[in-house]
């Protein structure tokens, strides 16, 4: 048999692929393009169970550290900044592992994985580009999770196209969402941001100074103050935030005493203090003083340091 006359070989199957040189690491021997593919799926198989649990311990995680100041591995979590980490990394993880293994099924079929990485770096950057308001959200809601600017459950007033009073219910990194005072959802996109003015203590304090008629029973007047804040304690709680506290009497040089109640209410909401309660509270001291004015029933408003309460 001459050299004319010989077979053509097959075509030589690739060798130099990522997958083929795991393959033959473990074989020691050569290996097919379908054994290839197949350890890919088993890999996928794998990586996917893999993901699973990772997101099942995550969110495990996360719904302990929800119910106590640390979660349960020890370390202190602090809302959201905890849970939207958790939750980036292990999506930002999941994207990277399934990126890559469209990247070697595609190198068995010719592409090389260079330009693989290349053009999709090229195709990132292009819409990155064309998407300049996504990609703000995104630096803006982490900045708001890093830079302690708010946290789940504060209330606070946003400021940006429009001026939002709410409770903190979550900060992505697309949208903040607060929960107003008719109980709407409002989302917030992250660009939009441009003031936050936090209410550390959770609301407003109001303070309202009865004064007590001179000839009135001090007993009798302390205990009817304290009927009249226990019934707007229980008619307007959804804007008295906590029970109002009835001080003691205190006298004043000027030879008349008064008492003074603490309210914690809703920001934007103190009319309620200063015309209901005002009005309930002239007309209920009238029955010691016919005299009793709206001016002695002042209400002031103040920020009180210290712990939050």
């Amino acid at each position: 048999m001459n050299g004319t006359n010989a077979p053509v070989p097959p075509p030589e199957i690739a060798t130099n692929t990522v997958v083929a040189k795991i393959l033959h690491h473990i074989t020691h021997h050569g290996s097919s393009t379908e054994a290839r593919l197949l350890l890919i799926v088993l890999l996928a198989i794998a990586v996917h169970v893999l993901i699973k649990i990772i997101r099942h311990i995550s969110e495990w995680i996360i719904r302990k550290s929800q119910a106590e100041t640390k979660s349960p591995l020890g370390f202190v979590t602090q809302q959201p900044r905890f849970i939207t980490l958790i939750r980036l990394i292990v999506s930002s993880l999941t994207f990277v592992i399934y990126f890559f293994a469209v990247g070697l099924v595609l190198q068995e079929f010719g592409v090389n994985l260079t330009a693989y990485l290349a053009s999709a770096s090229v195709v990132g950057l292009a819409i990155s580009f064309g998407s300049q308001g996504l990609v703000q959200d995104m630096v803006i809601g982490l900045t708001l999770i890093f830079s302690d600017a708010m946290e789940a459950g504060d209330l606070v007033e946003v400021a940006g196209a429009a001026t939002v009073i709410g409770r903190v219910e979550e900060i992505g990194l697309r949208f903040t969402k607060l929960l107003n005072f008719y109980n709407q959802e409002i989302f917030i996109p992250n660009r939009t941001i441009a003031n936050v003015s936090r209410f550390p203590h959770g609301g407003v304090f109001a303070y309202a100074d009865i004064q007590i008629p001179a000839n009135a029973d001090r007993q009798k007047a302390v205990d009817t103050v304290k009927r009249v804040v226990t019934g707007m304690w229980h008619q307007f709680g959804a804007i008295i935030l906590t029970e109002p506290v009835v001080s003691d009497v205190e006298p004043t040089e000027g030879g008349w005493s008064f008492l003074r109640v603490h309210f914690k209410v809703w920001p934007g909401q103190g009319g309620l203090i200063e015309t209901t309660f005002r009005q309930q509270m002239v007309t209920a001291m009238t029955a010691f003083d016919p005299n009793y004015a709206d001016w002695q029933v002042p209400v002031t408003y103040r920020a009180m340091v210290g712990k939050k309460r």
